[in-house]
């Protein structure tokens, strides 16, 4: 019977996520997740005590989704603060800071900004973005950072593949020189393979000469 309360809380949980978490913030996402696998949690341990049967299971489902309630907004305010400390370090750059669909934050640099054709090296006008970066990573210590490098159609995959982690590379050498761990980088090549505009045009091809920045919180 207890494990049918907790499954059936579980169930209601996932069901209302998937169909709320849409127009929710970080903030009210990260709470409704935590709420959710709290309160199934409760009512699984408070069900499992001896004597009480449903009454134990239900009030171990309040007192789990208020904890994984209080969890999952903690987690979710970090990330709020990162976002906004990631937009301040790009404002004025036209450089976009978005969240993904699995709840990370994304910094996208175009060529324009980070990269010449053919070359890795960061540009003098990457170079104060990543400064600032570098210091939000610093001040948010749990945060991990995933670097993704992409190249333009331009030449052959054995040229575009290793280009494209050099990008990734560089990028992250520079974060580690202004004092965020290399253990906390993890970076990746995608060569010509995921572009984000034609490649048949010199603008298309810019835009998809580009580092993508992903950012997300350590559950460790």
């Amino acid at each position: 019977m207890q494990k049918n309360i907790a499954q059936t809380i579980v169930a209601c949980a996932v069901l209302a996520l998937a169909t709320g978490c849409a127009d929710m913030s970080p903030t009210q996402r990260g709470t409704a997740t935590g709420a959710g696998v709290g309160a199934g949690l409760g009512a699984l341990i408070g069900g499992s005590s001896n004597g009480g049967g449903g009454s134990r299971a239900t009030k171990g489902a309040l007192i789990g989704g208020a904890a994984g309630a209080l969890i999952g907004n903690i987690w979710s305010n970090r990330m709020e603060k990162q976002k906004q400390e990631m937009e301040a370090a790009t404002r004025g750059t036209g450089i976009q800071v978005s969240q993904t669909s699995d709840n990370r934050l994304k910094m996208e640099i175009p060529a324009d900004v980070s990269f010449d054709t053919g070359r890795a090296d960061i540009k003098s006008n990457f170079r104060p973005i990543l400064e600032r970066f570098a210091q939000t990573l610093n001040d948010n210590p749990a945060a991990t950072v995933s670097i993704v490098g992409h190249t333009d159609s331009t030449g052959s995959a054995s040229v575009n593949d290793p280009l494209s982690v050099n990008r990734a590379a560089h990028t992250r050498d520079f974060l580690a020189q202004r004092g965020v761990s290399q253990n906390r980088i993890i970076i990746e090549g995608r060569g010509e393979r995921e572009p984000i505009a034609s490649n048949d045009n010199e603008a298309g091809r810019a835009r998809n000469r580009r580092v993508e920045i992903y950012v997300s919180e350590s559950q460790g």
